[in-house]
């Protein structure tokens, strides 16, 4: 990587760049693939056979014995199910409606597993704004994320960058990221307006002034690069928010756009996981 600028909101940001995307996005499918785990990187052997690592010092450590102990879970074997289907869904939206009827279990339940598991840091819970970033007086549905990306892929398998996941997986990774800065109020931004629905992935929100302070929107595609025009939730997101600029992950495409009066900056998804990463860590060791 070198230090670099990118073009953000009118002013230089300071940057790290890749002196090579192609070889820093095999890298980043690693990282979704083992990176949570460095014994893992670091042994063929274990990569081999993640699952059955990731069982002995994940699922049977915390999920079938150290929860239900703390927490006094009596049915160890439906969180454990529980905690498999939201880790095979990481990245979608949920109700507990959606989920009681798919897993069969009891809305109350369904929230204490919740708190459970996200008390373990084992999944963050992402809540809805609206467009103007005010939260929603009735929770009624919201998104749910692995802490680790490589912890999907060793319940089920590793994936490759042309698989339909690799969306909501590259979500994941800049939430596990971003999970590293405290007191970030971080949400994910969804409205009606009329017919149409719009959504903004992820959205920082000033929790003081109740208003957005930034949007970002998740991609693993070149499409948008190419078409802006066809980021329509994004531009209403920022002319409602009298916002000038969005930043947009691409597969591996780097410049700023500029569409109906607004500038978006496209850096590839990899990179701004790095940066994200990076930065957090001067932060915590400065």
């Amino acid at each position: 990587m070198r230090e670099d600028v990118i073009q953000y909101g009118g002013q230089s940001i300071p940057y790290h760049l890749p002196l090579d995307i192609n070889e820093l996005n095999e890298e980043f499918q690693q990282y979704l693939n083992f990176g949570g785990y460095p014994e893992v990187v670091l042994s063929e052997k274990i990569q081999k056979d993640m699952g059955r690592y990731v069982k002995n010092d994940i699922v049977d450590k915390v999920l079938l014995r150290d929860l239900p102990s703390l927490y006094g879970i009596k049915d160890v074997q439906e969180l454990n199910r529980f905690f498999t289907y939201i880790a095979y869904n990481t990245g979608n939206e949920f109700s507990f409606e959606k989920m009681s009827k798919e897993s069969g279990i009891q809305k109350e339940t369904l929230k204490r597993y919740l708190e459970y598991l996200e008390a373990a840091f084992l999944i963050k819970v992402l809540n809805k704004v609206d467009i103007n970033a005010k939260r929603l007086k009735r929770i009624t549905s919201f998104k749910i994320y692995l802490t680790n990306p490589s912890l999907r892929t060793a319940l089920f398998s590793p994936i490759k960058a042309v698989d339909d996941e690799m969306g909501n997986m590259v979500e994941t990774a800049v939430l596990s990221q971003w999970m590293h800065r405290e007191n970030l109020a971080l949400t994910y931004a969804r409205w009606k307006d009329g017919r149409k629905e719009g959504e903004v992935d992820l959205v920082l929100v000033d929790d003081v002034r109740f208003k957005p302070i930034w949007g970002v929107e998740i991609k693993w595609s070149n499409r948008y690069f190419e078409k802006p025009q066809e980021l329509q939730s994004l531009i209403q997101f920022c002319k409602s928010n009298g916002f000038k600029s969005a930043l947009v992950t691409s597969i591996d495409k780097t410049g700023t756009k500029e569409i109906e009066d607004l500038y978006f900056t496209f850096v590839p998804a990899s990179v701004y996981v790095y940066n994200i990463g990076n930065v957090t860590l001067k932060m915590k060791t400065d």
